[in-house]
């Protein structure tokens, strides 16, 4: 596939850019931003063996696009085990995740650097014959080196902003370029189908990979001892929660009575100190037991306890602008009544499904959430069937999953 001049630009830069990348890396491991052990996957060294036989990779970059990989893992091992899997992702938060939840078989590694070299160390070891990205990811010399090998290319549950659809607007022989090197293209919704269209692409069917997959797994004799310890106490989980929301949520729980227990689960577990100094919490990390009105949950993997745990779930990222909300499926898996906050764009469409199901209620503000947290407290009834709701949505999605393995088997080496 021929490049475009600023696609060529753009290799020729990052060519001349990549010998000060090791430095860049190192600097970002000393940020905690790298996993210094593994820098050499970043520059397209392998960490590890290639199995024989034919491979496919697949690609997310952060917790929320790994994790929604996981479904795609599971379907392709079953109906596929001869094939090797490869997941590569970007963030060190979501390879220590994928570490835990990936079955055992399947290769993890750091996605390399969008540089020329980086780009040929990595497709010379892997040689995939698929690669699957998942959301947003447009990284030129990766895709079109790619392509260049033969690689089929899929882009699923593909998400793109309006202000990023007008920068490659700018742009639109590169654009083109690059979305016609996929094979395949299922957007997350119809806004995201609409804009890939604006740039030549041609998608299919809608797939948003967050709202398919299994119930988030908990160690039952833990589950069990943690019900023990909140004795009968009513739970209110505040689930991926950013700067600022913690305080909102508080305010609301101590608003509507501050009976029972609020956890609080923060998005990035390493502020738990600054939250629990915040709030007079204890912390989970710390070994702290859940004595006092308040308790941090500043572990990594394992929500699906907390989930289990809580009567109601407040998802955050939604009560400030700017994060853009969190996909509510894992609390919906489980069946439990669900409250996000006005803010929650980056998952419009599924909120507006199950507001439309009362599968999930909207709070504007702290005195709205304290409204609702008092009226499923005070009308159990209504809670429960809030949950069975959400649990009847999130079950109804998995026709999607089997809609794109459909179209994704042309594409698979034979």
């Amino acid at each position: 596939m021929s490049s475009t001049l600023p696609l060529a630009l753009y290799g020729a830069a990052t060519g001349l850019l990549e010998p000060f990348a090791p430095a860049i890396l190192r600097g970002r491991a000393g940020r905690g931003k790298e996993d210094p052990a593994r820098i050499g996957e970043r520059l397209g060294r392998p960490g590890a063996p290639r199995p024989d036989g034919p491979l496919v990779w697949l690609h997310g970059v952060s917790v929320g696009e790994t994790m929604s990989l996981l479904p795609l893992v599971t379907a392709l091992r079953a109906r596929r085990p001869d094939l090797g899997l490869l997941v590569t992702s970007g963030t060190v938060t979501a390879a220590e995740l994928l570490q835990k939840r990936l079955p055992n078989g399947v290769i993890h590694q750091f996605a390399p650097i969008d540089a020329p070299g980086a780009v040929r160390r990595f497709l010379d070891h892997w040689r995939p014959s698929l690669a699957v990205f998942v959301e947003s990811e447009l990284w030129p010399n990766l895709i079109l080196a790619a392509r260049a090998r033969g690689v089929r290319l899929a882009l699923l549950s593909a998400r793109m902003t309006e202000a990023s659809a007008n920068r490659w607007a700018g742009w639109p022989a590169s654009a083109r370029t690059l979305v016609g090197a996929f094979d395949l293209i299922l957007p997350q919704d119809q806004a995201t189908a609409a804009r890939l269209r604006r740039l030549g692409a041609t998608p299919g069917p809608l797939l948003n990979l967050k709202t398919v997959g299994e119930p988030l797994a908990a160690d039952e004799a833990e589950l069990a001892r943690l019900r023990a310890a909140v004795a009968g106490r009513r739970v209110v989980l505040a689930a991926s929660t950013h700067p600022g929301e913690e305080a909102i949520v508080a305010q609301a729980f101590h608003a509507a009575g501050g009976d029972g227990l609020l956890i609080v689960a923060p998005r990035h577990p390493e502020r738990g100190p600054a939250i629990a100094r915040e709030l007079g919490a204890t912390r989970r990390a710390a070994g702290e037991t859940m004595d006092g009105p308040i308790h941090v949950a500043d572990t990594l993997g394992e929500l699906g306890l907390f989930f289990r745990l809580a009567d109601v779930v407040v998802m955050g990222g939604g009560f400030l602008p700017g994060v853009g909300g969190h996909n509510p499926m894992e609390p919906a898996r489980i069946g439990r009544p669900i409250i996000t906050g006005p803010h929650a764009f980056n998952a419009a469409d599924v909120y507006a499904a199950m507001f439309a199901e009362v599968a999930a209620l909207e709070a504007a503000d702290a005195e709205t959430l304290a409204r609702h947290l008092r009226g499923l407290r005070d009308y159990p009834l209504i809670a429960r069937r809030m949950g069975e709701a959400a649990l009847g949505f999130a079950h109804r999605q998995g026709a999607a999953l089997d809609e794109a393995m459909a179209l994704l088997e042309p594409l698979l080496p034979a």
